[in-house]
């Protein structure tokens, strides 16, 4: 572990947040793009595929632990982690381009070849993830760093699957002369998974030389490695450990709700707010804009408040400025489809709350360090794979949940297959807002209060800091 107060160079912050562009074309494309793609353009029932989808990520959550587990357990030339690094870059290409380029046949073959490469492609990715996030207690023992070096994941992670849609919309999914709509140019996605796994093959390696050299260096100087969980009695009880618990809880919430607006852009943006192809070109790149700000505020914030006082904040004041739009849509009080003002209006609402959305990400991830900081404390074990794998597992879970009720969402109000925007009733319309306002409110209202249950701070960073000098003195 390192010594107190280390701060990680600037340029190994860049080359480990860098690898989260993988990451971030992945979640891209399965929150935005999957069950549209399959419910649209291959003409899968959406219910059908939501379920689908969500089994998938729930069946590879719950593989996470035991790769949290094993790399906790590696001992190799190359440290703990990087194994896993490496050994995960393949697969991940492999996996995402058979995603996008399922076979003809009947449904029931579909749905089976969409569970089984889907599932294929997270388990890929946990291999890469899990081990890169139980890396951030080693990277730095500075409370405050911890936020930044996850601040730079998020960036890159934000930047590289918003780029990668803008792209998407900019230039794969644009209008052919067999297919007059862009979102439903099937040829599209093709080219656009090619182009994903280039890059997402270039960051994962690029992030692995990054932080080679400081923690494979690390690990042969530490000499005799410290415990880890052994068996399933140690896996459930470091679960169960009570702020790991309580974190959990809020993740749930605040995550679930970040997921469900992912599913729905397509929708709501196509047949809520009218969006033309440029418009969705725009908003993927105005994003990045959001990521920027979240970077810029969210360690100040941070220091300010505190890590779980901060995300609370961030959880409301994305709560009102995501919703509100909306509500004022309902009651005649915002700018109407085809008013010049109401693409800026609507920009400026959603970014902002991206933004503080995404801060309530990057400290959510911070504060898994500390977890396992505590947890080594307290029972002299590491377990910061577990810890990872417990934080990715959460997030798999309620994204299958999110692309779930999307599924259900869109069939229960009555969307029609290839519905064009504009030629949707407004009575589905109308019900398909309501719907997601209920859902996004009471989900940010619950997220924010179990973020003010988490019990560790900077005070509590420090003691532990003592009393581990203490130990050694």
């Amino acid at each position: 572990m390192a010594s107190a107060g280390t701060i990680l160079p600037l340029k190994t912050k860049l080359g480990f947040g860098f690898g989260s562009v993988a990451y971030g074309i992945k979640d891209n494309g399965f929150a935005t793009f999957l069950i549209f793609y399959y419910n649209q353009v291959i003409g899968l029932r959406a219910d059908l595929a939501g379920l689908i989808i969500a089994l998938a990520l729930i069946t590879d959550a719950f593989v996470d632990p035991l790769i949290g587990q094993l790399s906790d357990r590696t001992r190799s030339p190359l440290g703990r982690r990087h194994p896993w690094l490496y050994g995960a870059a393949l697969p991940i290409v492999i996996f995402w381009l058979l995603l996008w380029h399922p076979p003809g046949g009947s449904e029931g073959m579909q749905l089976l070849y969409l569970f089984l490469i889907a599932t294929a492609v997270r388990i890929s990715f946990s291999a890469y993830e899990v081990p890169t996030l139980a890396l951030l207690p080693e990277l730095s023992s500075d409370y405050h760093d911890r936020t930044s070096i996850m601040r730079f994941r998020f960036l890159f992670g934000w930047g590289g699957g918003l780029a990668i849609m803008a792209i998407a919309y900019g230039v794969f999914l644009v209008a052919s002369e067999n297919q007059p709509v862009g979102l439903l140019n099937k040829q599209g996605y093709s080219d656009y998974a090619w182009f994903g796994a280039g890059v997402m093959l270039i960051a994962v390696l690029l992030s692995a030389l990054a932080t080679h050299r400081i923690i494979v260096a690390k690990y042969h100087a530490t000499g005799t490695q410290p415990g880890s969980a052994e068996g399933l009695a140690d896996i459930f009880g470091t679960f169960r450990y009570r702020p790991f618990m309580l974190l959990m809880l809020a993740g749930i919430f605040a995550f679930t709700n970040q997921w469900l607006t992912f599913a729905l852009t397509p929708y709501l943006y196509s047949h809520v707010w009218g969006f033309s192809q440029a418009d969705f070109t725009a908003f993927a790149l105005l994003l990045f804009v959001s990521a920027f700000t979240a970077f810029l505020i969210v360690t100040p914030v941070s220091r300010r408040f505190g890590k779980a006082r901060s995300a609370s904040m961030m959880i409301l004041i994305a709560l009102v400025l995501g919703n509100l739009p909306y509500l004022l849509r309902q009651f005649g009080l915002f700018p109407q489809l085809g008013d010049a003002s109401m693409i800026p209006l609507l920009f400026a609402f959603l970014i902002s709350a991206t933004a503080a959305s995404i801060s309530a990400m990057i400290l959510t991830l911070s504060m898994i360090a500390d977890v396992a900081d505590q947890h080594t404390y307290d029972t002299k074990k590491q377990s910061e794979g577990l810890f990872a794998s417990g934080m990715f597992l959460m997030q798999k879970v309620v994204n299958g949940v999110g692309i779930l009720l999307t599924g259900i969402i869109i069939s229960a109000i009555g969307l029609p297959e290839g519905a064009k925007p504009g030629e949707v009733g407004p009575e589905i319309v109308d019900n398909f807002v309501w719907i997601y306002v209920s859902l996004s409110v009471s989900l940010a209202l619950l997220g924010a209060w179990a973020y003010t249950l988490f019990p560790l701070g900077e005070e509590d960073h420090e003691a532990r800091q003592r009393g581990t000098a203490a130990k050694h003195v």
